[in-house]
């Protein structure tokens, strides 16, 4: 058995390798704002599934050693690679979502509740967290790029600051 015999060349590890990275980071940006953390069972068992149905796209017909390592170096270099681009303004706001207002003056925006896919039960809980019973007792409240909701109650103080927050650009 030879462990570095390729089934194929290795250029076309890299070529399927970023192909598929690219199209599950897409899917994953379309899909939503939740984290990890946030997956409910459903998404667990589609990231499961998804794994094991690209495997096959990724490795072809090679089940040789030197591949698998193939694999890893290019998935490895090229989340590093979109971890950077992520620095950039115009490609930060490609691969993370932007923050929607849920609750608008006491009042929920069904619109943005329904284009989010966002459930009222969730957003209950959050401004239960928030110390808010309800949706009448909200000024503002935010589903985040994270998938979090964050709550603004109406009787919070506002605290107005001259400080301008901008995104900090590393080169």
């Amino acid at each position: 058995m030879d462990l570095f015999h390729f089934g194929v060349s290795p250029w076309e590890f890299v070529v399927r390798c970023i192909v598929i990275d690219a199209v599950l980071l897409t899917a994953l940006r379309i899909f939503g704002k939740r984290e990890v953390g946030q997956f409910t069972l459903y998404d667990l068992v589609l990231i499961l599934l998804v794994a094991n149905a690209v495997q096959p796209a990724m490795t072809g017909p090679d089940y040789s050693l030197g591949g698998g390592l193939i694999i890893i170096g290019v998935l490895v270099l090229f989340n590093a690679g979109i971890a950077r681009l992520d620095r950039y303004r115009v490609f930060h706001r490609l691969l993370i979502p932007p923050a929607r207002i849920i609750i608008e003056n006491g009042a929920y925006v069904q619109r943005a509740l329904k284009s989010e896919g966002v459930d009222l039960d969730v957003v209950e809980t959050a401004m239960r967290e928030h110390g808010v019973t309800d949706v009448s007792q909200v000024r503002l409240g935010v589903l985040e790029p994270d998938g979090s909701i964050s709550i603004v109650p109406s009787d919070s103080r506002t605290v107005r600051t001259r400080r301008v927050v901008r995104y900090v650009h590393h080169a």
